[in-house]
């Protein structure tokens, strides 16, 4: 299994994907990873860890793009970037996948046009993990398509199904659609006519509103990307929201030291479950490849992560199973 990685890729680089790659190497004998990137700036970063030389190679890619660039722009002038060239050598065979914490814009229109679209696939789709009171769940669409056909929802709904089962453990997961309530006469015409296109599939679950989230009424959110991208954003603001809010509770309360200490302990462990580095990046459903996408600001733990969910995709064949679905 060979996994390229954009070793310039997000806020933290070089550091968080290199070291994040070398400790994916260290849990994984079987995997050989790719670095690409400026060939300087990689050696110089990797020469900091003890590593297997014959695992980890380096490929030369001069160019950045830069996480405020135009994506399109970008990928057209820069052919020579480390997510031009590590995408261009996953569609000749040379990896098996290629995960990035960069612009995910470039990244999405790349992916697309270098690696193409599956079989049955009428538009890829960026999914995101979320958390609940029940634990992870998927949310999708979260940026990729701000409008959405009913067709569209349904093979979100089918290709989500799938890595939930696959790769989020989620027995038989279910399918909600969110709206401004539950009755499937709520929400736009397209809303509606989203119901009843999902209303064919055996595991759907029907509307899905906002207070439903965190309770884990289904298993994944259906939403546009504009929804999705506000409703993800916001459960990132979450945690710096709360400490604020615990730092005015204990300032109120007049806790000495070791109360303190016990409250932030107790909300450090609370907010773990809204910590993005447990899982690192999810992969663009849809398209034909596997092209994992992070948060920007990854640390080395989730470019491990990521490089591991990346492997576990290829190990579960993710992109046979969803062509099954959709045929």
């Amino acid at each position: 299994m060979v996994i390229a990685v954009d070793a310039v890729g997000g806020d933290f680089y070089p550091q968080s994907p290199v070291k994040g790659a070398v400790q994916a190497s260290e849990k994984l004998p079987d995997l050989n990873l790719i670095l690409v990137g400026p060939e300087d700036i990689i050696e110089d970063e990797l020469s900091n860890y003890d590593h297997d030389s014959q695992r980890i190679k380096i490929q030369h890619a001069p160019e950045i793009i830069g996480m405020n660039e135009s994506p399109a722009q970008a990928v057209k002038t820069k052919q020579n970037s480390s997510i031009v060239s590590g995408l261009g050598m996953h569609k000749m065979g040379k990896c098996d996948a290629f995960v990035s914490a960069g612009n995910t814009g470039a990244l999405l229109a790349a992916s697309t046009f270098l690696l193409g679209k599956l079989k049955g696939v009428s538009r890829p789709t960026i999914a995101a993990v979320y958390p609940t009171i029940q634990g992870l769940r998927l949310m999708m669409d979260v940026g990729a398509n701000l409008e959405v056909r009913s067709e569209m929802y349904v093979q979100f709904a089918q290709m989500g199904s799938i890595y939930a089962h696959e790769i989020m453990g989620i027995e038989e997961p279910k399918v909600g659609l969110l709206n401004v309530g539950e009755e499937k006469s709520k929400g736009t015409e397209d809303l509606k006519e989203a119901y009843e296109a999902l209303a064919e599939l055996p595991n759907f679950a029907g509307n899905i509103e906002g207070r439903d989230i965190f309770d884990a009424k289904a298993d994944i959110f259906l939403c546009d990307g504009l929804i999705g991208n506000i409703l993800l954003k916001f459960g990132e603001s979450i945690p710096k929201a709360l400490k604020v809010f615990f730092k005015k509770g204990i300032k109120n309360l007049n806790l000495g030291p070791e109360e303190s200490k016990v409250v932030q302990q107790v909300l450090k462990s609370s907010l773990e479950e809204f910590n993005p580095d447990r899982v690192g990046g999810v992969p663009f459903l849809g398209v034909d490849g596997l092209s994992m996408v992070g948060h920007g600001s990854s640390k080395p733990r989730a470019m491990k992560n990521m490089i591991l969910n990346a492997a576990k995709c290829l190990e579960h064949n993710i992109n046979e199973k969803i062509v099954a679905s959709l045929n």
